[in-house]
């Protein structure tokens, strides 16, 4: 019976380092590929930019590959387990950096099923890290972009959205990371807020803006990042304007648009407790979204029903009752809206929802309920936060303290320490230099 020999790969990006471990796994028996899923991957990595059935008939056809298998975990222990090959190659990079620990785990797996872990030397020069940035620099094209938010959101347990309302806000979304363990924590894609791109031009935030004008200023977020985008839809307008959205948006490679069951002038929902909504009936709104459904060219494109019951001071069975509709309407996604500090009754909704419909995202913005961490969301059955207006909550205030700065001065030094040198803005931007 021939020996079996076990390597794990993303596979994304295939280069000649990887080629060399399959060379290798050869001569020692049947090569067995663990192809990470998307969701294996994307707490750890950036999401792959193929997707698994992609990557899986690439690797499938790679000479010397017996068999292509999904590993559904980061860690190679379940499939290890259940496998029970005789070998396992790996790179021997990972003796140091986040996967040191999980080399550990692989020796004692091996140990205890009488197997061996081989190592083979790194590929000098060759680094995935690399390629992908390589990778990034080339950009993306609509289609990829309009189809990664449903990966994000079928990979994640939660996917973390950051409101942008310009290039540099999309730039710092695209880029900025940190590490905990061996996991890489980013923002997953961006928010284009009615709100924050109205202000940022020191205009009011009325629905009356011009679908042209808001996709003038997106088109600099679209041009310099790669990953998803939700448009902030208001009310979505009259049903004709909506389908006409629809299909820009989608042709743009939007990923999804959140339109608002209100109705009537304008205000924000968070603008006070005088402030009552008025929502749209529910026959209306659900024709909006069958409109809206019916009109689109791909599957991929999201039309997510916002719910302002919560806000309007009606109870939670209300909110309830809309989102059903909404969904039987069509509604790929609910958001549910409130301004209750406590977050109480946006937890209600979420675990009565769920009862009802297992997979149908949730879209959550907690502004007001800011105390809650994700882990607790995740836990009520959200699928996505949007973090809907900070990044311009946290410019205007830092802009506003240095210009007085300069002003009490009569001179730049005191802010010298406040700015971005000029080295590192010509750094940030790409062909800057």
């Amino acid at each position: 019976m021939s020996k079996t020999v076990y390597i794990g790969m993303t596979a994304d990006i295939m280069h000649p380092g990887l080629i060399r471990i399959i060379n290798e796994a050869t001569k020692y028996g049947d090569v067995i590929i663990g192809l990470l899923t998307d969701k294996a991957i994307a707490e750890h990595k950036r999401l792959p930019y193929l997707t698994y059935e992609q990557r899986k008939e690439v690797v499938q056809n790679i000479k010397g590959v017996c068999k292509v298998v999904p590993q559904e975990e980061w860690s190679y222990v379940e499939n290890l387990k259940r496998i029970k090959p005789d070998y396992i190659i790996h790179g021997d990079d990972w003796k140091t950096g986040p996967l040191r620990e999980e080399r550990v785990r692989v020796f004692e797996v091996m140990n205890e099923q009488g197997g061996k872990v081989i190592e083979i030397p790194y590929t000098l020069g060759i680094n995935s890290s690399s390629l992908d940035k390589d990778i990034k620099a080339i950009g993306t094209t609509p289609d990829v972009r309009l189809k990664s938010l449903r990966r994000l959101i079928n990979a994640k347990p939660v996917v973390r959205i950051l409101e942008a309302h310009d290039g540099l806000c999309g730039l710092i979304i695209e880029n900025q990371e940190i590490l905990k363990g061996d996991k890489r924590e980013v923002f997953d894609g961006m928010w284009s807020s009615s709100l924050t791109d109205s202000t940022s031009k020191g205009k009011p935030d009325i629905e009356a803006v011009d679908l042209t004008t808001r996709l003038q200023d997106l088109n600099n977020i679209l041009e310099c990042t790669t990953k998803p985008i939700i448009f902030d839809g208001d009310t979505g307008g009259k049903i004709e304007h909506f389908v006409f959205t629809v299909r820009t948006l989608e042709r743009h490679g939007i990923s999804a648009i959140i339109i608002e069951d209100k109705v009537g002038l304008k205000k924000n929902s968070l603008f006070g407790t005088d402030v009552i909504q008025t929502q749209d009936t529910i026959e209306g709104f659900c024709n909006k979204i069958k409109a809206g459904k019916a009109s689109q060219i791909t599957d991929d494109f999201m039309i997510i029903a916002r719910i302002e019951s919560l806000i309007a001071g009606k109870p939670v069975s209300d909110a309830l009752e809309r989102a059903f509709a909404y969904v039987q309407a069509g509604a790929d996604g609910i958001m549910i809206h409130s301004k209750n500090k406590s977050g109480e009754d946006i937890k209600e909704f979420c675990l009565a929802f769920r009862k009802q419909y297992a997979h149908v995202p949730i879209v959550v913005v907690p502004t007001t309920y800011d105390h809650i961490y994700e882990s607790e969301l995740c836990d009520w059955g959200v699928n996505i936060i949007i973090y809907a207006n900070h990044m311009l909550r946290a410019a205007y205030p830092a802009m506003m303290n240095v210009a007085k700065i300069i002003l009490e001065n009569e001179r730049a030094l005191e802010v010298r320490e406040l700015c971005m040198p000029i080295k590192e803005i010509l750094e940030l931007i790409p062909g800057t230099k």
